[in-house]
């Protein structure tokens, strides 16, 4: 049975990746790119970096995560905001920038989207205040 929130609050389950066979040129990228979300990634340069063609990429990533480039990387990016929102006390502002969001308003817009939320009301979620 899984652990229930008080107060309406979703129940927070981190989701792993799924396994990737070892030596397969996509798990090296996504760890990579998982440690340097602050960094600007087209679908291009992911592309480039795998050594592939974009096409091939592009079917080989849906192939290994299930969703698309932008999905994912949107997703590790929010997963990061919310660690850092979670464990530090960062600024918004400085979260947004280490999770690559750009601007505090490109990161409150994608949490609101994602979460019904705003940052800091779910820092205060995470911390009781």
């Amino acid at each position: 049975m899984s652990p229930h929130r008080q107060g309406g609050q979703a129940q927070y389950v981190q989701q792993p990746m799924p396994p990737n066979p070892r030596g397969d040129r996509l798990s090296g990228l996504l760890d990579w790119v998982s440690g340097n979300l602050a960094a600007s990634h087209t679908l291009d340069t992911l592309a480039a970096r795998a050594l592939m063609s974009r096409r091939t990429f592009t079917r080989r990533f849906r192939l290994a995560t299930g969703t698309t480039v932008g999905a994912w990387l949107l997703a590790q990016r929010l997963a990061r905001a919310q660690q850092l929102l979670e464990s530090t006390d960062e600024s918004v502002e400085g979260i947004a920038a280490s999770a690559g969001f750009g601007s505090a308003a490109s990161l409150r817009q994608h949490f609101a989207d994602a979460f019904r939320t705003s940052p800091s009301a779910w820092r205060r979620g995470f911390r009781g205040d």
